[in-house]
């Protein structure tokens, strides 16, 4: 009896309602959540412009090590950068132009030049042309994960679409989207980014439109099976005794009660199209030269870091993992949230 009364509880608050009572007795799940949330926010500050404004500018001298590492390994950095300016071989035997060198530098002392002078030394250190590595970490995980939402997003509008109708209509429909998605599958996914990628070149759209393409496959057989499972349910006859259309029954009727499968499927695309989107820059697939995600920070950080500047691999690295882990964190959380089989063991 008290079980009874607590499912018509529940079913009377609603789905959404219910899961977020479930998902605040989750620590694990709320702290993923407010991790998730500041990023956002930075992520919003970066695009007004208010952050991360000059990620391209040339601020430092070139691989300034971070402000922790101490005063020493600033000096160092800066004799190494003013080491290749001094000569220590007299010119004056080989090159004709050698004894003009005292006159035009005197003339060159009448006219006023401005001398900018740039920071030794930076929170999170410089790359190797002297750019500020924590706003390019900020800018970084804007464009990142700007595309994994957007291509997330893609992927989600096909999937469902396609799983909808192939398991709302069936037969011949079901039949040709089946061999579409065996198509699909059949190749490995990475050979797939890798030919879209070939074929469109690079760009931020790009990427959106190749994981979109090759990601939706997971979605929509989670949708197909969905929907041949509500499609004989009473409200649907119900709903088509009354006149309702095919439309109308697929998506006022049938979708919002699996959208809680289409959402938690969605926050699990955006972590994996992330990491592709990370990949495809670090092969130079991925976002042009003149914006920076992770991936191309990894790439940059390749020749940095023969030479022992480390900070720039950190610093994506740090930002990347800490995202990525809090977003499947949060997911993971939803996710139980939503799980009908959860709900009679509260």
């Amino acid at each position: 009896m008290n079980a009874t009364a607590a499912e018509m509880n529940e079913r009377s608050e609603g789905v959404w309602r219910a899961a977020w009572r479930r998902f605040k007795t989750d620590r694990v799940g709320l702290v993923s959540m407010a991790v998730v949330c500041a990023f956002l926010v930075m992520i919003l500050l970066s695009a007004t412009g208010v952050v991360a404004r000059n990620f391209q500018q040339e601020v430092a001298v070139p691989n300034a090590p971070p402000t922790f590492l101490g005063a020493r390994a600033a000096e160092k950095a800066a004799a190494a950068v003013a080491a290749p300016l001094t000569p220590n071989v007299d010119l004056s035997d080989i090159d004709p132009l050698a004894p003009r060198y005292a006159e035009w530098a005197e003339k060159a002392k009448q006219y006023h030049t401005t001398e900018t002078v740039k920071a030794t030394t930076l929170p999170l250190g410089a790359d190797r042309l002297g750019r500020d590595v924590l706003s390019k970490a900020q800018k970084g995980t804007e464009i990142s994960v700007f595309v994994g939402v957007l291509a997330a997003l893609v992927a989600t509008i096909l999937g469902t679409l396609l799983g909808a109708s192939a398991g709302f209509f069936g037969k011949k429909v079901d039949d040709f989207l089946e061999w579409l998605y065996n198509v699909f599958t059949a190749i490995p996914d990475i050979l797939l980014i890798f030919a879209f990628a070939a074929v469109l070149g690079r760009g931020i759209g790009t990427v959106v439109l190749i994981l979109g393409l090759t990601g939706w496959t997971s979605l929509y057989r989670q949708v197909r099976a969905e929907f041949i499972k509500h499609r004989q349910r009473e409200y649907v006859r119900a709903a088509e005794a009354i006149g309702a259309s095919s439309f109308s029954r697929m998506f006022r009727h049938i979708l919002p009660n699996v959208s809680h499968v289409v959402l938690v499927r969605m926050s699990l695309m955006v972590v994996g199209f992330i990491k592709s989107e990370v990949i495809l820059s670090y092969l130079g697939l991925g976002v042009p030269v003149d914006q920076v995600s992770w991936g191309t920070m990894l790439a940059e950080s390749q020749a940095e870091l023969i030479l022992g500047y480390w900070w720039q691999l950190a610093a994506a690295t740090v930002f990347m993992a800490v995202f990525v882990t809090a977003f499947s964190l949060m997911a993971d959380a939803w996710r139980d949230a939503l799980d009908t089989k959860l709900r009679g063991q509260e």
